[in-house]
């Protein structure tokens, strides 16, 4: 035990953690460190984004054309995401095909994370049929099908809460199997409004 003669003695000569065990300083000084370690790990530059996940329609394309065209889009990061696309038209003689699915890789280059502008890198297979010179009063259809890969750019904006999401977008892909009455490239465009979950 400690007196009150001996305290003042060790704080005037500057040694009063002489006369305390050093376990019992230890554990103190170890549980202090660790909660300022914590801490300066928890400042970032911007706070932790809750939804990584996102569901788009492609708006712009449904009211020009009648087509809907659905995409998802996972986040990896801050600026970059993983995303696909399906989209159906009635019109199987379209440009693009009746039918196409493919997957997407997206650079983000905003001031904003997961907002602004950015590139993506696109792969795309379609399907759909071409109308061929017939006879008149007869149609004849070839069918076909391929896969282009393509490169796009385009611009996102959020609301402040990171659920709602407004896209402007529109790239050019090069088919890799074209048939000779195929278009050598095929064009992708339009207004996604999406939803973050």
């Amino acid at each position: 035990m400690v007196s009150h003669r001996n305290f003042a003695f060790a704080l005037k000569n500057g040694i009063l953690f002489d006369l305390y065990p050093r376990k019992r300083m230890k554990q103190p000084l170890l549980l202090l460190m660790l909660l300022l370690g914590a801490g300066s790990l928890a400042a970032q530059a911007y706070p932790p984004f809750g939804p990584d996940h996102e569901l788009k329609l492609n708006a712009g394309l449904f009211l020009a054309t009648g087509a809907a065209e659905l995409s998802y889009e996972r986040f990896l990061g801050d600026d970059v995401s993983l995303g696909g696309t399906v989209y159906w038209d009635n019109d199987r003689y379209d440009y693009n095909g009746n039918f196409g699915i493919g997957p997407n890789l997206r650079a983000y280059f905003g001031y904003a994370p997961r907002s602004g502008f950015f590139a993506e890198a696109f792969g795309l297979y379609y399907k759909g049929e071409e109308e061929i010179a017939s006879a008149p009063g007869t149609r004849v259809a070839e069918r076909y099908n391929g896969f282009a890969l393509g490169l796009g750019a385009g611009s996102k904006w959020t609301t402040r809460s990171q659920r709602f999401t407004l896209e402007l977008y529109g790239g050019v892909g090069r088919s890799l199997n074209p048939e000779p009455y195929q278009e050598d490239f095929i064009f992708r465009a339009g207004l996604n409004i999406g939803v973050r979950f």
